[in-house]
């Protein structure tokens, strides 16, 4: 092979992942579930966003240790963790996900006029679950860079 003919023949197969609509998807919720929560839970350090300990239920709040916004310092450190997670194992990170947002749920379930948040959350939990899968697919292979 040449020089000029071997670059041509690393690209089509990148191509066509890259046109693959599976794999478009794939990485669009990597990136999502990967910087969301980093930037959700470095917020959490600032309440820059929101005042974020207000979304800690009362129950919750009684049982864990210290103020609602030391429990959020905890909060922030574990979503960073999960962000983390998903840019380098995304099958694992997917589920880890999901199963954080079913417990950010059940929590907002339990606040009086937070339900279109539970809400908003099971749509991402949607999400999170369909990247674990796709990551099962996509990120088994190995895709061309």
């Amino acid at each position: 092979m040449t020089s000029t003919t071997q670059p041509t023949s690393s690209v089509a197969p990148r191509r066509a992942a890259l046109g693959d609509p599976g794999y478009q998807a794939f990485v669009i919720l990597r990136i999502g579930f990967t910087v969301a929560p980093i930037l959700f839970g470095l917020d959490k350090f600032a309440n820059l966003l929101v005042d974020w300990p207000t979304y800690l239920a009362p129950w919750i709040d009684d049982i864990v240790p210290g103020s609602a916004q030391a429990a959020m310092y905890a909060v922030g450190v574990i979503e960073i963790v999960a962000g983390l997670a998903v840019a380098l194992a995304p099958r694992f990170g997917g589920w880890l996900v999901a199963g954080w947002l079913a417990g950010i749920i059940v929590n907002l379930l339990t606040i009086p006029d937070y339900y279109d948040v539970a809400l908003r959350d099971f749509g991402l939990l949607l999400g999170a679950v369909a990247l674990a899968r796709l990551a099962q697919r996509y990120h088994g292979e190995r895709q061309p860079h």
